[in-house]
């Protein structure tokens, strides 16, 4: 109605295809405007990048960073402060458009609001492990500057990943594996009892995939069994599920694994219809 997007491309690298559609100063896509009463009409070149693509489909608001989420197709993009406006555009039609054209939910934001949520962030992540693992705030701030998020990190892998920070030799490592294994063992214990106050059954803890927080979680909201799980679609239980702990595919083998039994408890019936079946044959 006032503005479109069209994503173009040539498999002869001696063509352009956004100058070929575009036409000598124009003409080509203004002759197609011209019949759209004055459509605007954004010509990008497609890739097979996402970032690539998506980059060039917020045109013309100039991106200064990426980051993609795959399995939720979701993108993150920074543009300079004063470029907001022109990547949202006009009632947001520039972002919307670009993200139906990719085919990715994009969330657009500057570079203070991304340099203030970063800050955000390493501060709770360095409480997180001043708390977790009883450390000073030095050794939290060199755990969250060496890229670690989790205390499961910590714990797990291996030594010389810890070794190589510098001022961390041996000693320092298996202590803060030390720790970090505690907390985990007596966070599971605590997630465990509490699973168990909520009434959430034994055999869902038996279930491949499954963690004392997600069994939490599931009881908080009434699934206590495996039927209750078995119930649920896949984006039910990632609603459910704490943030950032399972992707859909991770959900649906869960679901799945919670319906086992069902076949289970049909082959008896069916070997017994096969029987009778045959019994009338003969």
């Amino acid at each position: 109605g006032s503005r479109a997007k069209i994503a173009v491309l040539s498999r002869d690298s001696a063509i352009d295809p956004v100058g070929a559609c575009v036409g000598m100063r124009g003409s080509r896509v203004q002759a197609v405007v011209n019949e759209l009463q004055g459509e605007k009409i954004d010509i990008i070149q497609w890739s097979p990048d996402h970032a690539t693509f998506i980059v060039n489909a917020l045109a013309p608001a100039e991106v200064v960073k990426v980051v993609l989420d795959e399995d939720a197709q979701r993108i993150e993009v920074v543009v300079p402060d004063d470029q907001l406006s022109l990547a949202i555009g006009r009632r947001g039609q520039n972002v919307r458009l670009a993200s139906q054209l990719t085919g990715w939910d994009i969330d657009i934001l500057t570079e203070a609001e991304e340099s203030e949520r970063r800050q955000k962030e390493f501060q709770d992540r360095s409480k997180m492990f001043v708390d977790s693992l009883d450390v000073d705030d030095v050794i939290a701030h060199l755990l969250v500057t060496e890229g670690f998020s989790s205390v499961e990190e910590v714990a797990f892998v291996p030594v010389e990943d810890l070794t190589d920070i510098e001022g961390f030799d041996e000693d320092v490592a298996a202590e803060l594996q030390a720790r970090a294994r505690n907390h985990l063992a007596t966070r599971e214990e605590e997630m465990d009892a509490k699973r168990k106050e909520l009434g959430v059954e034994d055999d869902v803890a038996e279930l491949e995939g499954m963690t004392a927080t997600l069994m939490v979680a599931l009881g908080e909201n009434g699934i206590k069994s495996r039927d209750d799980l078995a119930d649920l679609a896949g984006d039910e239980l990632l609603e459910i599920a704490p943030s950032g702990s399972m992707n859909m595919d991770q959900a649906n083998e869960l679901i799945m694994a919670a319906r086992a039994h069902w076949f289970a408890d049909d082959e008896p019936a069916a070997d017994a219809a096969a029987e009778d079946a045959a019994e009338t044959v003969q």
